[in-house]
This record gives structure tokens, C-alpha cells and sequence, in this order.
């Protein structure tokens, strides 16, 4: 790719980008269902053929977003590990929870989850991604290798660290991002001991 090349991708990039946050700030405002693309490109200051070159229509603007949230949020997971990598829980720190601070670092987008009329799909797909992300990327170990159906301990603790993160939300961040961090820290240590991360 050339010079040209990149600015235009960069270009394209930074105008997509616009037209999302446009479009969050308006379904905190109207909600979801209520926002047009007129309404999006009067926010974002372009013109409707502008939206166009980017995307069909709202929907599509839509499930773009919520899609490209959701990737960055599992990618963002394994930032503070090497792959084989085995974490004992009583090692665990601040960077140990990269996905606690993608979610802290885009919290306009993820405070979306507190609206009822809200992005379609966000409610159910954000804890599946969740749970995606422990039955996929990590093997866990138990207190005192305890046998359980890892299945459903996987579940539940994914489960139950959704319900802080939408508390965290919910409160408007109002927990500093490190204190957060270590309450989630201090209850993994409760019932893992170790987990081992492999990635996807």
C-alpha cells in the first residue's frame, strides 16, 4: 500500500469512525429505533452520500458496530499473556485484566447497555462474548484442583463477571478502574487458582 493508499484507508477509517459516535450519542438521546440517517449525518456533519459510500443503512451501520466492539473486546484479552502462559490468581494485577480497561477506554459505546432501547443484539451478545472468551481462550484449574463440570464453572463465572461489569456500568463508572479491578481479583480468588491462557 502507498502513501496515497493509506491516507484514503485512514481517511475512510476516521469517517466511519465519526459516523459510529454519531450514531452512539444519538441512541442515548432518541434511542435506537427513533434515530435516522438524516439524524446521524446532521451529527456527524457529513451528507447522506457520505453515509452511503460506508453504509447501506442503519441497520448496517449497526451491526458493524456492535460487531467491531465485540472483536476488539476479545482481542483485547490476551494483550498481557503469552500463549502456553499459566497465571496462579494470587499473581493476578492490574494488566492482568486488559478487558476490564477496553471496556473502561470505549465506555461511550459500552454505556449503551444501559439503554432499553438501545443497539439491537448488545444485551445478549455482549455476555455470550463474555463466555466466549473463558471457554475459548483460557483452560481453568479449580481450588485445590476441585472436579467440577467445567462447563458450567465456566459459565458462572463468566456470568458473574458480566453482572459486576454491568454494575460497573450501570453506576457510571463510579469505582475507580483500578479498585474494580482488584474487587474482581480478590473474588477469582475465591474458587480459581490458576488458569492457563491459549489464545484462540
Amino acid at each position: 500500500m502507498n502513501n496515497e493508499q493509506y491516507e484514503l484507508s485512514q481517511r475512510q477509517n476516521r469517517t466511519r469512525e465519526h459516523l459510529k459516535q454519531a450514531f452512539i450519542q444519538l441512541i442515548k438521546e432518541k434511542g435506537y429505533h427513533a434515530v435516522t440517517v438524516k439524524d446521524i449525518v446532521d451529527q456527524a456533519a457529513y451528507n447522506r452520500s457520505t453515509f452511503y459510500l460506508h453504509f447501506q443503512d442503519k441497520i448496517e451501520l449497526a451491526d458493524d458496530l456492535l460487531h467491531s466492539m465485540l472483536q476488539g473486546l476479545e482481542d483485547s484479552v490476551g494483550k498481557p499473556y503469552v500463549h502456553g502462559q499459566k497465571v496462579y490468581t494470587t499473581k493476578l494485577n492490574f494488566p492482568s485484566f486488559n478487558l476490564v480497561t477496553y471496556i473502561y477506554e470505549h465506555r461511550h459505546f459500552f454505556e449503551l447497555i444501559k439503554y432499553e432501547d438501545t443497539l439491537p443484539g448488545l444485551h445478549t451478545q455482549l455476555p455470550s462474548t463474555i463466555t466466549k472468551i473463558y471457554n475459548e481462550q483460557f483452560i481453568f484449574k479449580t481450588i485445590n484442583d476441585i472436579p467440577v463440570n467445567m462447563d458450567y464453572f465456566k459459565r458462572y463465572t463468566s456470568y458473574g463477571f458480566y453482572g459486576l461489569i454491568i454494575h460497573w456500568i450501570s453506576n457510571d463508572f463510579h469505582t475507580p478502574q483500578e479498585e474494580f479491578i482488584q474487587d474482581v481479583i480478590d473474588l477469582s480468588k475465591t474458587h480459581i487458582y490458576s488458569f492457563e491462557y491459549v489464545g484462540r
